[in-house]
């Protein structure tokens, strides 16, 4: 089996996909810290393409980190300032070869994440 990364970002507030949301994606190698792809959600939440596809796969420490101020404005959240949510980094690792699924659900004033499937 061949490894590789995707994501999915639910607006847990208004009950829908969150489309547009800029992601990156962050290798980390000890203190070194190297983007390896920016993209941004579609109207499923999705990416359109895997975030880390299988033949750039490598097993090791990652970050995603996901704009969640510029959506929040995009949908016209009143910002407060500083907002509260705006940058929200999600450091993992990935340990085998398998489809590693990180998903988001967010809210202005919270979210959450887990290893999906």
């Amino acid at each position: 089996m061949t490894g590789y990364l995707t994501t999915h970002v639910l607006d847990t507030a208004r009950g829908c996909p969150a489309e547009g949301l800029k992601i990156e994606l962050f290798r980390i190698d000890g203190d070194q810290r190297s983007l390896l792809k920016t993209l941004v959600t579609n109207d499923d939440g999705r990416t359109d393409e895997q975030i880390l596809p299988a033949e750039k796969f490598e097993t090791g420490e990652y970050e995603l980190v996901f704009y969640a101020g510029g959506y929040l404005d995009s949908i016209g959240v009143p910002p407060e300032a500083p907002r509260f949510l705006d940058v929200i980094p999600l450091r993992f690792g990935m340990s085998e070869a398998s489809h590693y699924h990180v998903p988001l659900l967010l809210s202005p004033f919270g979210y959450s994440t887990y290893r999906g499937s």
